[in-house]
């Protein structure tokens, strides 16, 4: 591989905004891919998928090339340059780039390989949060997983087309996708791809999203006529998902404390072709109130820490102080106790995260049924995804009946 200055400058430049001014590597990378309208689909892939491989090594690329925070530029060339030594390019003769012996830093790899918080390359505290939660064995598996690139998985719209003619019309663009079993909407990408600019996307034929995630509105078992509401629904993905399996049929009502979110979920809603959809921002307690049993069916996708999503997130590993938990794990069983009023007598609800931890997970349920507001609920049946054994992102889902 030949490298390009231009394509590389881009690369420093985004690295210096993620770990110096602690920006999220998602808005730097779409923000960074602006700059150059002459750049094409291998530059632009060069660029996004160069700084997020950083960004995901970053503490063990540090301690290779001994540099530490705040990076300086010359310092943000010496994690390029370890970058590029393990992968074999050729370092070009520039002057940012410091002529380093490539057995130096192999021998460093080699070496800190063996420490699985800098093997990892995570925080002291998740490595050890990590252990206590799931033992050293399936957190060891579970990490190594989560520092894989996650797959590129569509989920079909039901709505507007089949699995079928999705298949047909991607393959017409040159783009090979494959169903995946045990997932009804799934398809998987042969090659990463930009899909966002396919015709079929515009369409509103397909979603972007992980087959983990594609589970969860499907636990919540919903059917056409009833009334479904999403509480945090950000900008719709599971609620797009919920309108679907709905059949457009009854009323989908999507709240978020976020209007921004919700304005997003509106223009998605749109090219889906969902029209069962009711946008209602939480700008009050009123909003909630209003909704005590009313709901047949009850989805709470609560924040959480985000453990089981590093594949697609690995910035977020380094944003996350250890106080976090607590405060998160507080919140969640707040949201679980407030709006699981909504469920009506004998309707359903779905407490869901993309977590992998039993403190956001089971633990959370477990609490919330032995608490005043879950006496009328009973566990139905969980389901704990972990990135290494399915392949995809982590998740917990957890199906309450009420009484």
């Amino acid at each position: 591989m030949k490298l390009h200055r231009n394509l590389v400058f881009a690369v420093i430049d985004a690295l210096g905004l993620i770990f110096n001014e602690g920006e999220y590597a998602d808005k730097v990378v779409e923000k960074v891919l602006k700059r150059d309208k002459r750049w094409g689909s291998r530059d632009r892939g060069f660029i996004a998928e160069t700084t997020y491989d950083i960004v995901r090594w970053k503490r063990l690329y540090a301690e290779i090339a001994e540099v530490k925070a705040p990076y300086s530029r010359a310092n943000l060339f010496r994690l390029f340059t370890v970058w590029a030594v393990l992968r074999g390019i050729d370092l070009p003769d520039w002057k940012q780039l410091e002529p380093v012996p490539a057995r130096r830093i192999k021998g460093r790899f080699d070496e800190l390989s063996k420490i699985r918080k800098f093997k990892e390359s995570i925080p002291d505290w998740i490595d050890e949060l990590g252990v206590k939660a799931l033992g050293e064995k399936l957190w060891t598996s579970e990490i190594a997983a989560l520092n894989k690139q996650a797959d590129v998985i569509l989920r079909v719209n039901s709505l507007k087309t089949t699995k079928e003619k999705l298949r047909k019309s991607l393959l017409d663009d040159g783009i090979v996708a494959e169903p995946i079993k045990g997932y009804s909407s799934a398809l998987k990408l042969a090659e990463r791809t930009n899909v966002f600019t396919k015709q079929s996307f515009k369409d509103g034929w397909f979603e972007v999203q992980d087959a983990s995630s594609q589970l969860v509105s499907e636990f919540l078992d919903v059917q056409p006529g009833q009334r479904v509401v999403d509480t945090c629904a950000g900008a719709g993905g599971k609620t797009l998902h919920l309108a679907a399996l709905m059949q457009n049929k009854g009323q989908l009502i999507a709240l978020d404390i976020y209007d921004n979110k919700l304005k997003e979920l509106k223009r998605r809603a749109r090219r889906n072709g969902a029209h069962n959809i009711e946008p209602r921002h939480i700008s009050s307690t009123k909003i909630i109130k209003k909704l005590y049993n009313k709901a047949d069916r009850v989805l709470i996708d609560a924040p959480c820490t985000g453990l089981g999503v590093l594949r697609r997130n690995p910035g977020a590993k380094w944003k996350m102080q250890p106080d976090f938990l607590e405060k998160i794990t507080k919140t969640q069983q707040e949201i679980l106790r407030s709006y699981s009023k909504m469920v009506k007598s004998g309707g359903k609800m779905v407490y869901a995260t993309c977590s992998i931890l039993p403190q956001e997970n089971n633990e959370q349920v477990k609490s919330f049924l032995a608490s005043e507001e879950g006496k009328d609920f009973t566990l139905a049946k969980e389901n704990k995804i972990f990135a290494s054994k399915s392949g995809y992102d982590g998740f917990y889902m957890a199906l309450l009946e009420r009484a």
